[in-house]
C-alpha cells in the first residue's frame, strides 16, 4: 500500500529514465544541496524478465538515496500492463514508496518544460546533472502551444504527442525489426543496403563502404555479413556516425540516406501532431535522441522540414535530460499519494482507470461463480466413482439453465446473422478459459463452414501466449481490451461478444466499451445473473444463465466453460444455418481438406441428389470439391 503521511517540506524525488543503451537515475531534494545523478546499464522492458527487472531496480535502490516518491520511464513500456509490471517490480525494490511508471517517451516530453534547479557541487562522486540555460524558455513555449510532439532519433526512433487536454498519440517505436525508421540503426541499414547495391552494380566497393570497413577493422566487404549477424542493435546504430562524416565529405550515398531520413522524421512528427492537434493549431515539436542532439546540422534540416509541413510550428531541441521529466512525474505522484482523501488516487496518475470499465468487485459477492457448492464440500474425501457421478450430475444443470435464456440466446443469433448478411464480422473477446473457447470456436468455422478467416475472430487477453499459459495481469487491463478492438478495425457492421464467467473481467469490458463507441452491436455472455453493468456501458444484449456454483469453487473452466462452449456452438451453427450454409442438416460448405472430409462431401452430394457414389465423386472433382456446384452439375441435363 502507498504510505499516507505528512509531506516532507523537502521530499526526496527519484527519477529514473531507462533506455536501450543506459539508465540514468536522478535524486532531487531531501535537503541535499545538489541533485545526485548516476548511470547504470541498459533496461528495455521487452528484454527483461520479471526477475531481471527487479534486480536492475534493486541495484539502483542500493546506490541512490531512499526516495519519498519514484517515477520510472522505461523503454519498451508501451501499455498500461507494462506500466503495472514496472510498478510491481518497483514495489519490491522500494516497498511502500509511491511509484509512477511510464515509457521513456513521456518522461522525455515532460522534461521539455521541467526546469531543473541551479547546478551545485554534487554530494557524491557522480556525473553532474544537466541544467540547461534554455529550459525555462522551452517551458514558456510549451505553455503557449496547444500540443507538443516529441521526435526521437537515437539508437531507435519514435514520435510521442500530447494535446493540451492530455490526449496522447504514439507513432513508431516498433523496434528495429519492424520499425525504428529514422533512427541511427535505420540510417546504418539504409546505408549498408545502398552500399551493397551500388557495389554490386558497379563492380567497385563505394567509398562509404570503405569507411565502414575501416571503422570495423574488416578486410573484405563479405566480412560484413558475419559482422551484421553478430552485431547488436547499438553496434549497428553506432555506424551512423560514419554516414554523417561521409556526408560532410560530399559522399553521394551518405547524403541521399540522410535526406531520406530527414523526410522520414519530419513526416512522422507531423503525422503524430495530426493525431493530437487540429491542422493549423500551434504545436511545439521537441527533438530528442542522440542522432538529433549530436548532429545539429541534421537537426536543423529536420526542423526546417517540419516547419514547412506545419506552418507556425515551434521546433527546439530537448535541453534537459529526460530524467528531469521523471523527477517531475515523481513530484506529481507524491502529491497524489499524500492527498488527504479517503479514496487513494490510482498508482499511475493520468492513466485511464480500468475500474471505470469493469463491473465492480461487489458484483462478485452474489455471483454463483464465486460461491461454494454445498454438494461438493466433501469432494476431497469422495471415491473417484462418486466424484465422477457428482460432476456429471452437476453438468445436468447446464442445459436447463441455458434453456431458461433461450430467447436471449436466439436474439444473439439474430444479431450475428444480420451482421454477417451485411458483410460484418463476429468477435469473441475473453480472458483465460473464456478467451480460449472463443478462439477455439472461431478457428473451427473456416473448415466447417468455409468462412473467410477474418469473418469470425477470437481475441484473448495476453495474446497467443495466453492460449497455453497464464499471462499475469492481462485480464485486468481494460485499455488493452479497447486497443484490441480498435486494432481489429471493428465497425458498426460487426458484433462483439464479451465472454466473462463472473461478468467482471476488465479486459472484456474495455473491449465492449470500445466496440460500443464504434457503433458495433455488443453481447455480454456471463454466468452471473447478478452482474453489475458499469455506468453508461450497457451492452446491446446480456446473456447471464445461472449454472450454479462450480464443484471446485471458482474453477469456471468446469460448468461455466462447458456452458460457454454450448452457447458459442449455438451462435455460429445457427447463424450459418440462417446464412444458407446448411441444407437439411448437412454442411454444404465444408472444406474437403482430408480423406475423411472428402468422403463426407461425397456422401452429402449423394444424400442431396440421389446420385451414386462414383458420380458424386466425379462431380465434386470437376467442381473443385464445391458441394453446391457439384449438386448443380448433377441436377443439370447432360
Amino acid at each position: 500500500m502507498l504510505r499516507h503521511s505528512t509531506p516532507s517540506p523537502d521530499p526526496t524525488l527519484l527519477g529514473i529514465e531507462a533506455g536501450g543503451t543506459h539508465t540514468v537515475a536522478l535524486a532531487v531534494g531531501g535537503g541535499s544541496a545538489a541533485p545526485i545523478r548516476q548511470e547504470f546499464g541498459p533496461a528495455n522492458l521487452y528484454l527483461l524478465d520479471d526477475g531481471q527487472l527487479v534486480r536492475r531496480l534493486r541495484t539502483i535502490a542500493r546506490a541512490m538515496p531512499r526516495p519519498d516518491a519514484i517515477a520510472i520511464g522505461m523503454s519498451g513500456a508501451r501499455t498500461p500492463t507494462d506500466h503495472a509490471r514496472v510498478r510491481r517490480a518497483a514495489a519490491r525494490a522500494w516497498p511502500g514508496i509511491p511509484c509512477y511508471a511510464t515509457s521513456d517517451l513521456e518522461t522525455a516530453l515532460m522534461a521539455a518544460d521541467a526546469a531543473p534547479p541551479p547546478r551545485r557541487a554534487p554530494r557524491v562522486a557522480s556525473t553532474r546533472a544537466t541544467s540547461p540555460a534554455q529550459a525555462r524558455a522551452s517551458k514558456r513555449d510549451a505553455a503557449q502551444a496547444a500540443a507538443r510532439v516529441l521526435v526521437v532519433s537515437g539508437t531507435g526512433s519514435c514520435c510521442f504527442g500530447r494535446s493540451a487536454e492530455g490526449k496522447t498519440a504514439r507513432l513508431g517505436g516498433w523496434g528495429h525489426i519492424i520499425g525504428d525508421k529514422g533512427s541511427g540503426y535505420d540510417i546504418t541499414v539504409r546505408a549498408l543496403t545502398a552500399i551493397v547495391r551500388v557495389g554490386d552494380r558497379r563492380g567497385e566497393w563505394p567509398s562509404l563502404g570503405q569507411r565502414f570497413l575501416a571503422a570495423l577493422l574488416l578486410n573484405d566487404p563479405h566480412d560484413l555479413v558475419t559482422w551484421a549477424q553478430a552485431a547488436s542493435k547499438s553496434d549497428i546504430a553506432g555506424l551512423a556516425l560514419e554516414v554523417f562524416r561521409a556526408a560532410e565529405a560530399g559522399d553521394e550515398i551518405a547524403a541521399a540516406v540522410l535526406a531520406s531520413t530527414v523526410e522520414t522524421l519530419a513526416t512522422d512528427g507531423v503525422a503524430c501532431a495530426r493525431l493530437v492537434a487540429k491542422a493549423g493549431a500551434p504545436v511545439q515539436f521537441v527533438l530528442a535522441g542522440s542522432v538529433l542532439l549530436k548532429q545539429p546540422a541534421f537537426a536543423r534540416r529536420v526542423a526546417a522540414s517540419i516547419r514547412a509541413a506545419w506552418p507556425g510550428a515551434s521546433v527546439s531541441g530537448l535541453e534537459a535530460e529526460g530524467v528531469w521529466g521523471a523527477v517531475e512525474l515523481a513530484r506529481r505522484q507524491l502529491a497524489l499519494a499524500d492527498a488527504p482523501s479517503p479514496r487513494r488516487a490510482p498508482a499511475s496518475p493520468g492513466a485511464p482507470g480500468a475500474q471505470a470499465l469493469a463491473s465492480p468487485l461487489s458484483g462478485l459477492l452474489r455471483s454463483p461463480t464465486e460461491q461454494r457448492n454445498p454438494r461438493s464440500m466433501d469432494l476431497d474425501t469422495r471415491t473417484v466413482p462418486e466424484a465422477v457421478a457428482l460432476m456429471l450430475e452437476e453438468d445436468k444443470r447446464i442445459p436447463r439453465a441455458l434453456l431458461a435464456e433461450r430467447d436471449a440466446i436466439a436474439r444473439g443469433v439474430s444479431l450475428i446473422t444480420r451482421a454477417f448478411a451485411r458483410g460484418g464480422r463476429l468477435f469473441y473477446v475473453g480472458a483465460g478459459t473464456s478467451g480460449r473457447l472463443g478462439v477455439l470456436d472461431a478457428s473451427e468455422c473456416p473448415p466447417t463452414f468455409n468462412t473467410p478467416p477474418g469473418m469470425i475472430q477470437g481475441v484473448i487477453a495476453g495474446g497467443p501466449t495466453a492460449l497455453w499459459t497464464a499471462v499475469e495481469g492481462a485480464e485486468d487491463d481494460a485499455d488493452a481490451g479497447g486497443r484490441a478492438i480498435a486494432s481489429r478495425g471493428v465497425t458498426p457492421s460487426d458484433v462483439v461478444v464479451g465472454i466473462a464467467a463472473s461478468g467482471r473481467t476488465p479486459f472484456v469490458w474495455g473491449a465492449l466499451a470500445e466496440a460500443r463507441r464504434r457503433g458495433a452491436k455488443t453481447i455480454l455472455l456471463c454466468f452471473n445473473p447478478h452482474v453489475i453493468v458499469p455506468k453508461g456501458q450497457r451492452p446491446t444484449l446480456v446473456i447471464a444463465p445461472d449454472v450454479g456454483p462450480e464443484i471446485l469453487t471458482g474453477s469456471t473452466r468446469l460448468k461455466a466453460g462447458t456452458a460457454t462452449k454450448l452457447v458459442l456452438n449455438v451462435f455460429t451453427t445457427l447463424s450459418m444455418v440462417r446464412m444458407g450454409k446448411v441444407r437439411s442438416n448437412l454442411m454444404i460448405d465444408v472444406r474437403a481438406t482430408n480423406t475423411k472430409l472428402r468422403d463426407r462431401a461425397v456422401r452429402i452430394v449423394v444424400a442431396l441428389t440421389g446420385a451414386d457414389y462414383d458420380s458424386a465423386l466425379a462431380a465434386l472433382e470437376r467442381s473443385r470439391w464445391n458441394i453446391p456446384a457439384a449438386c448443380t452439375r448433377l441436377a443439370s441435363p447432360r
